[in-house]
Order: structure tokens, then C-alpha cells, then sequence
């Protein structure tokens, strides 16, 4: 890959969740939708000579994707591939296998999976840049070892390394981190994935901690409603990075997710429920979002008998539409 092209610097892209299904309380189209902004990802990388960086959660479903949906994924990448790490929504087992439908893009020759000893490096605008990684469950390291890295001069300063991650990271904003920032010894930057909220970089020693958050609002959340989706650019000066954040097209907020559907109607309990049932067949999601926020509101209200009775049916339905 390095050696087929000169890049300019690397395009980071935060988990897409890709996936058959129409996710939470979204009213769009949504595997075109992603599919379309992965798209427009790799084309804005081509034509600005960055290399597709992603931080995991290809997908959202590790397996039993739809076969169209992987063929496109194969079209739109085969020609200027990316690196990448797995998320734990890439994988049904602790670790990545070959029944995972990651491992196809890898397999296709679409990505090459980095992780510490098995690195991307190339020389970008002068300088000797190295991307390695963590993927989910994978520890990350308090030392990256610079001999295993090929110079490309006798006379080559120490290359910029920057590592990927998926992990449950505290890096300002999330606080059910399982742990924080810390210095890495030889990398200069550390990119996390999983955590879908953007925070503010972290400078811990010679390592600057970063979390771009993902490319695609999936929940109707008031984060959700202020996030404004974007992939992260960053080129490699004489020293030290610099990185732009790019908005990805998009739709308003409340063009692309339906409104709440728990507000009461006029009448008695019973027409309220049932009026709000119906209410749901306009919105149905292949997640049942709507309706288990509507049997959140309304249940309560109920016997526990019976209102256990409701959960339990709609459970079962959402599990085998």
C-alpha cells in the first residue's frame, strides 16, 4: 500500500456501524445512508491523498450482513484501500475470526488490520509516519518498540507513530472510562474509537490522547441532536501533527429521526395504550426502539403481573421479527 501511492497524511474514520437494519428511531434509509457517507469518506481521501484510517465497529452486526451491502463496501474500497482496527461490534467472539464479516474486507485486500506488531508505515510529505493499534480487548502498550520500524535513511529522525484504539478510554467527557490517558513511550498520538462523543485532546507526556467520535448519529439522544457528523484529517508537518476536522453532508436532526411517541392521547388508560400502539406502526425500526421507549412510559402504570407479561411478549417479537 505504501509503496503504490504517496499520501499526504491520513483521513481518521470513527466507527460507521454499517449495517442491514434501520437502527433506534432513524426514518431514513439507513444502509444507504452509511454506506453512502463511508462513500463520500473514501472519496474525499482519494481525491485529498489520505490514507482511510478506521477506528473500528466497521459494522454493527458481526456477521450475517447482507451480501449486497458487503459487495459495495468491497467496490467502494478495493481500489484505495485503508487500515484499521476491530471494534466489538466487528467481532461474535472475544477475538476477530474468519466467519466475522470484517475479516471479508480484510481477506479482499480492502483493509490491512494494524495492531503493535503488525504495522502500516510510509514515508508522508518527508517524514517516516507509522500507524499501529489496539483493537478491542487488545492492551495497550506503555512502549512501542521504534527498531522493528524500517528507516528510510541512516540519518532518519524517530517517525511519528500513531496509534488506534477501542476502548472504554476517560479522555474528558466519558465517564465510564475504565481507565485514562497515560504516556505511551515513542507514540506521539493515540486515536480512540467505540466512544461516539467527540472530547477535547488529552497531552500526557510526548502522548496526545484523541477521540473524534463516529461519523453517524444513531440514537435520538440530545447528544445526538448537537453532534455534527465529521471524520478527522491530519498531515504531518516537520514537526509535531496538525488536524482539521471535516463535516461529513448530512441531514438536519429532525429530518433524519422520529419524533417521541410517548405523549398521552385524550380517553382512559386502556385507549391511551392502544392509541399509542398504533402510533408506533408509523415509526416501526427493525431495533423496537419506539416501542420499548413507549413500554418504558407506560408500563409503570400497569400490575407488575401484567405489565411483566407485555415486556416479555414484546421481547420476544423484537428478537424474532
Amino acid at each position: 500500500m505504501s509503496k503504490a501511492r504517496s499520501y499526504r497524511g491520513l483521513l481518521v474514520i470513527g466507527d460507521p456501524h454499517i449495517e442491514g437494519r434501520q437502527p433506534g428511531f432513524r426514518k431514513d434509509d439507513f444502509p444507504r445512508t452509511i454506506l453512502g457517507k463511508v462513500r463520500w469518506c473514501i472519496e474525499y481521501a482519494r481525491k485529498n491523498r489520505l490514507l482511510p484510517t478506521f477506528l473500528g465497529d466497521i459494522f454493527d452486526k458481526p456477521r450475517d450482513n447482507p451480501t449486497w451491502m458487503i459487495g459495495e463496501l468491497i467496490e467502494m474500497m478495493k481500489d484505495y484501500p485503508g487500515v484499521s482496527i476491530y471494534g466489538n461490534h466487528d467481532c461474535a467472539d472475544p477475538v476477530l475470526s474468519d466467519n466475522d464479516s470484517f475479516s471479508i474486507l480484510v481477506k479482499a485486500g480492502c483493509l490491512k488490520l494494524v495492531s503493535a506488531t503488525d504495522f502500516w508505515t510510509a514515508d508522508i510529505q518527508g517524514r517516516r509516519v507509522v500507524v499501529a493499534g489496539s483493537s478491542y480487548r487488545q492492551d495497550i502498550p506503555q512502549l512501542f518498540d521504534l527498531d522493528s520500524v524500517p528507516k528510510s535513511s541512516l540519518f532518519d529522525a524517530a517517525p511519528f507513530v500513531v496509534w488506534l484504539s477501542h476502548h472504554d478510554i476517560d479522555i474528558g467527557n466519558y465517564e465510564n472510562g475504565k481507565f485514562g490517558p497515560f504516556e505511551m513511550i515513542n507514540v506521539d498520538l493515540l486515536i480512540n474509537g467505540h466512544i461516539h462523543r467527540e472530547a477535547k485532546p488529552v497531552r500526557k507526556g510526548q502522548t496526545t490522547w484523541m477521540n473524534p467520535g463516529n461519523i453517524v448519529r444513531r440514537s435520538r439522544s440530545e447528544h445526538s441532536r448537537k453532534r455534527i457528523p465529521s471524520v478527522l484529517e491530519l498531515t504531518f508537518p516537520e514537526t509535531g501533527f496538525v488536524s482539521k476536522k471535516i463535516t461529513i453532508p448530512h441531514q438536519a436532526f429532525d429530518e433524519v429521526f422520529h419524533e417521541s411517541t410517548v405523549e398521552e392521547t385524550d380517553g382512559d388508560e386502556s385507549s391511551n395504550f392502544v392509541a399509542g400502539l398504533k402510533q408506533l406502526l408509523n415509526i416501526k425500526t427493525d431495533s423496537g426502539a419506539g416501542l420499548m421507549e413507549f413500554l418504558d412510559h407506560n408500563l409503570p402504570k400497569y400490575k407488575p403481573d401484567v405489565a411483566a407479561e407485555i415486556r416479555e411478549l414484546a421481547n420476544d417479537v423484537n428478537q424474532n421479527p
